[in-house]
């Protein structure tokens, strides 16, 4: 029977509350992983005792999210400094002395079997499969997968114990022989700290280190000794009352965190996507790295992080900002008050949606923080108590008023500077070829493309058209491919064909890969049933059998992409010239210059799905 202290158990309950605000005040964006990580470690913390199995909990997000730190400041929270501890897993690491996590928790006085948090971090390092799906030779840390099984890590082998006893008493026999022979001998009459640390893991010895190191070997004799025959010792350690915290990046499931360079795709289009990842997800991402035995050891709580939306990156510099006007406040007594135009230059320098929270610190450091420095100094010797700072994006310089006077610094944020930098005869270029593929997108899904640029934040011209999630079949098949053709077409009709650019390279691979899986995967073709791709080549086909048709399709579907063009040669036309003006078109903006045209596309949120009336089909018989 436990023995339940309620007033105890009270007191708990309102400190993980409290924990739940506090952990909101710190983190933007996180408020569901909050609650639902406080949610799943309550049994835990409150009544540890009733546990038989650790509780897991797995943390999966792009970088930058807050992962690591918000466990952290979990752990300081709870008063829990002493009892938790990081740990990097990796096959190849070879400058770790420790080969098992036996050793890690033994050596930092973890593997008592009392409470504890462990937190694995950057666990996508650990992979057991290579990229083919190969088993990958493991010799390091293989007992962390009996951690997650059932809680439970092998002690020491009675070997060592017996060799541990075997070198004491050949030592005591040496030093006995070297005093009858007259020697001096040196006397040790406490064990040394590595020996102390090893033993006590072993022995569950629940002494602090301190205590140990006053105990001599002889009393160690004797401990070991009383250890192996109680059998203790041959029992595996019980961590069935540890949190154990597995954090890391999958990029098989988040596919967009590959893009750390982008810092024009709107952030919310990026968290819309991410909402979308499911656990099924996430266990699909886990079994292209693990075994499926390993994968079925992480469990089934799996919290994942949504990439941060536009709102919660313009909360976050926001707070950023108010903290460095209350440290001004506090630190010098000059009263600080910040223009939203600075915001606006943090956020169009510093966010970029994969990447998460860092680069927007480092864009406060960079714009704010070591600018502020050169007005601060003079406002101070000057003796003004009061100072506004201000952007003029126009003049392009950081504007500071305090004791009577303005102060000018020029600025031009670091991206900003890069997206300047493009000529204007490419953006007119790069604007007639993303309208192309924004024109036919109208035309043929009847939606508006979520995001239309052609300045972006690259030190080449580029452009994008970021479409909606689109179920496959195959119509929408052939619709993707008119979409890619578009491009360059769009140029072909605009500024005739001898003047069209190589842009549309990309497009045309991408272009061609789907009309061969329309004809060689999918069996969309009726003259061409069998698979024609397959991937082992003692069933590989001739490819050369279906290259006429796939040639006649392609070329179909280019006629037919430019009779689409053609027919909307104004439209294609005025949002070219929009787009070249502007840079950069919303959905909403599109969508009115569509409708002067004729064109009545849907405005559709980020994350919908276009799919086929599949229920209503079946319902009707």
């Amino acid at each position: 029977m436990i023995d339940i202290d309620s007033a105890a158990i009270q007191q708990k309950m309102q400190k993980l509350e409290r924990c739940k605000k506090y952990l909101k005040r710190e983190f933007i964006g996180i408020d569901d992983i909050i609650d639902s990580l406080l949610d799943y470690i309550q049994v835990w913390y409150l009544l540890p005792e009733l546990l038989q199995r650790p509780v897991i909990v797995n943390l999966w997000g792009m970088t930058g999210v807050g992962k690591t730190d918000l466990i952290r400041k979990l752990v300081k929270f709870l008063d829990f400094q002493d009892r938790f501890t990081e740990i990097e897993l990796s096959n190849t690491d070879q400058s770790s002395w420790s080969n098992t996590v036996a050793q890690i928790l033994n050596n930092i006085g973890l593997n008592d079997e009392k409470p504890a948090i462990l937190l694995f971090d950057e666990i996508q390092r650990f992979n057991t499969l290579d990229a083919e799906g190969t088993p990958l030779p493991q010799t390091k840390f293989t007992d962390f997968w009996e951690l997650l099984s059932d809680g439970r890590l092998s002690r020491k082998r009675r070997e060592d114990l017996d060799r541990f006893l075997l070198n004491f008493f050949a030592s005591k026999r040496d030093k006995e022989k070297a005093k009858a022979r007259g020697e001096e001998i040196i006397e040790y009459h406490s064990l040394n700290t590595w020996d102390a640390m090893q033993l006590q893991g072993q022995l569950g010895l629940d002494m602090s280190m301190a205590d140990l190191a006053e105990i001599s070997e002889e009393q160690m004799m004797k401990f070991i000794l009383k250890a192996k025959k109680e059998k203790k010792i041959y029992e595996p350690v019980n961590h069935s009352k540890s949190l154990i915290i597995i954090s890391g990046n999958l990029d098989e499931a988040f596919s967009m965190a590959t893009e750390t360079s982008e810092a024009d795709i709107d952030a919310d289009i990026y968290h819309a996507f991410t909402k979308k990842i499911t656990l099924v997800d996430i266990k699909n991402a886990l079994a292209r790295k693990f075994r499926p035995e390993q994968v079925a050891r992480f469990g089934n709580i799996h919290l994942i992080y949504n990439a941060l939306r536009k709102q919660d990156f313009e909360r976050l510099i926001q707070q950023e900002l108010k903290r460095i006007v209350r440290r001004i406040k506090t630190k010098v007594g000059v009263s600080l008050s910040i223009s939203p135009e600075v915001n606006k230059l943090i956020y169009r320098n510093g966010v970029f949606p994969v990447q998460g929270v860092r680069p927007v610190f480092s864009s406060i450091v960079d714009i704010v923080e070591s600018n502020l420095s050169k007005f601060l100094f003079d406002a101070i010797m000057l003796g003004a108590r009061e100072m506004k700072l201000g952007y003029d994006p126009v003049a392009r310089v950081l504007r500071a008023t305090y004791g009577g006077k303005t102060v000018e610094v020029p600025y031009v944020g670091r991206i900003d500077k890069i997206r300047q930098s493009n000529q204007a005869d490419a953006v007119a270029n790069i604007s007639v070829h993303e309208s192309g593929h924004a024109v036919v997108y109208m035309v043929l899904t009847q939606m508006v493309p979520l995001q239309l640029k052609s300045k972006v934040a690259s030190s080449y011209a580029g452009g994008f058209t970021f479409p909606h999630q689109i179920h496959v079949t195959k119509s929408t098949l052939l619709d993707k491919i008119k979409v890619y053709l578009a491009g360059g077409l769009a140029e072909e009709l605009v500024f005739g064909r001898e003047h069209a650019s190589v842009g549309r390279s990309h497009d045309r691979e991408q272009a061609t890969g789907l009309a061969i899986e329309f004809v060689r995967k999918f069996g969309f073709d009726e003259d061409f049933q069998a698979v024609y791709n397959l991937e082992h080549s003692p069933l590989r086909m001739d490819l050369t059998v279906t290259d006429t048709t796939i040639e006649k399709l392609m070329s179909r579907l280019v006629a037919e992409t430019k009779e689409i063009l053609i027919q909307h040669l104004p439209l294609l036309r005025e949002l070219s010239a929009v787009l070249s003006r502007a840079g950069s078109l919303e959905g909403a903006e599109m969508q009115r210059i569509a409708r002067r045209f004729g064109l009545q596309p849907a405005l559709r949120e980020e994350g919908y799905l276009d799919i086929f009336g599949y229920d209503g089909k079946l319902s009707e018989g």
